[in-house]
C-alpha cells in the first residue's frame, strides 16, 4: 500500500477539500485525486463521497481513517529517528582515558546543548571499528588506519595528532630530563603491556620500534593503569609511552614524570571514520570545533607512512 496516498487521504479527510489537501501536501489537486483514485482501487471500497462543497467521508472512509492515521503516524515516527539531528550522535573514542576522548568532552563542555552519546568498541580493531561505522552501529570512530585498508562508504579526516611522551618513575635514568628524542630511548625497555596482536595501535608501536631501534614490548598480564603505575613508581629502568592528552591519574609519592618527546615528535594519528555524505550536524560541528580548536601539531612529526594524511 502506497504510505503516500494514505498521507493524502488523511490530508483530504482532515481539510475536507482536494484543494487545501493538494496546498497542504505541496501537490497538484490532479495528483491529490489520482493517490485517492489509485487507493480506492487497492481496497476496492469508497473513501470518500464528492460534493459541491468539498468531500466527506463514506461508511467505509470512517472506519479506515483511524487506521491510516496509525500508519501514518508510525512512518513519520520512522521517519523522524533517522533524520539527522534527531538522535545522539554516536562516537567511538576506543578508551576514555585518551586523547580522542578528551578531546569530544571539550567539544561537549564548549557545546552542552550538544546530544552525543561516547562508546568504547575496545575489543575492536581499527577495520572492525571502521564496520561498525559503516553499519551504523556508531556514526564515527577515532582510529589509526592504514589508507589502504579504508572501506568504501567510509570518509577519513585526520584531526588529532596525540605527541608521545614517556612516563617513568623518578629513578629512571631520562627522569630529569626536559625532553628527549626518540633515538634516546635506545636500549631503555619500554614497557606497554595490554597490546593486542592485530590491533593499530600495534601496528603504531612495531612501525615506532622500526623506525628508531626501540625495544617495545607487552610482556606479562596487563593488570591495568593503576598496576602500571605502581611498577613504574618502584622502577629504575622501565619506561612506558603514553600520548600528551591521555589523562592518567597516580598518587603523589609515585613522582612519575612524564617528558615530551621531539627530534622528530611521533605522533599518535588518531583517524575520524565516518559514513560518506552522513549530514548529521552535530558530526559537522564537532569536525570543525576539531580543526579550529584542536591541539596544534608540532612541526617535526613522525608517523607510520601507512597513516591516511
Amino acid at each position: 500500500m502506497d504510505v503516500g496516498a494514505l498521507r493524502t487521504f488523511v490530508t483530504v479527510a482532515e481539510t475536507g477539500q482536494f484543494q487545501a489537501a493538494a496546498d497542504e501536501l505541496g501537490v497538484s489537486q490532479q495528483a491529490v485525486s489520482k493517490r485517492i483514485a489509485a487507493l480506492e482501487r487497492h481496497l476496492e471500497a469508497m473513501l470518500l463521497v464528492r460534493t459541491s462543497r468539498g468531500s466527506r467521508l463514506s461508511l467505509d472512509g470512517q472506519l479506515f481513517l483511524p487506521h491510516a492515521k496509525k500508519v501514518v503516524a508510525a512512518m513519520e515516527q520512522a521517519e523522524q529517528a533517522v533524520r539527522p539531528g534527531s538522535r545522539p550522535l554516536r562516537v567511538d573514542v576506543l578508551n576514555r582515558r585518551i586523547f580522542p576522548a578528551q578531546a569530544v568532552y571539550r567539544f561537549y563542555r564548549s557545546h552542552p546543548e550538544t546530544d552525543l552519546d561516547v562508546v568504547t568498541l575496545s575489543a575492536e580493531n581499527a577495520a572492525q571499528a571502521a564496520q561498525a561505522v559503516l553499519e551504523g552501529t556508531v556514526d564515527a570512530s577515532f582510529r589509526a588506519l592504514p589508507a589502504d585498508q579504508v572501506p568504501a562508504g567510509i570518509s577519513v579526516e585526520r584531526l588529532l595528532d596525540a605527541p608521545l611522551e614517556l612516563l617513568v618513575g623518578p629513578r629512571h635514568p631520562l627522569a630529569d630530563e626536559s625532553w628527549v628524542s626518540p633515538a634516546d630511548l635506545a636500549g631503555h625497555r619500554i614497557w606497554i603491556p595490554g597490546i593486542m596482536p592485530g590491533t593499530e595501535w600495534a601496528a603504531f608501536y612495531q612501525a615506532l620500534s622500526e623506525a628508531f631501534g626501540l625495544s617495545i614490548d607487552a610482556l606479562g598480564p596487563n593488570f591495568g593503569d593503576e598496576a602500571l603505575m605502581d611498577t613504574l613508581a618502584d622502577s629504575a629502568t622501565l619506561a612506558t609511552l603514553v600520548g600528551s592528552g591521555d589523562r592518567y591519574l597516580w598518587p603523589q609519592i609515585h613522582d612519575l614524570r612524564r617528558i615530551p618527546l621531539h627530534d622528530p615528535t611521533p605522533v599518535y594519528p588518531h583517524v575520524l571514520l565516518f559514513r560518506s555524505g552522513d549530514q548529521h550536524p552535530v558530526l559537522a560541528a564537532l569536525r570543525d570545533y576539531l580543526r579550529t580548536a584542536g591541539p596544534r601539531t608540532p612541526h617535526d612529526v613522525w608517523a607510520p607512512d601507512w597513516v591516511d594524511r
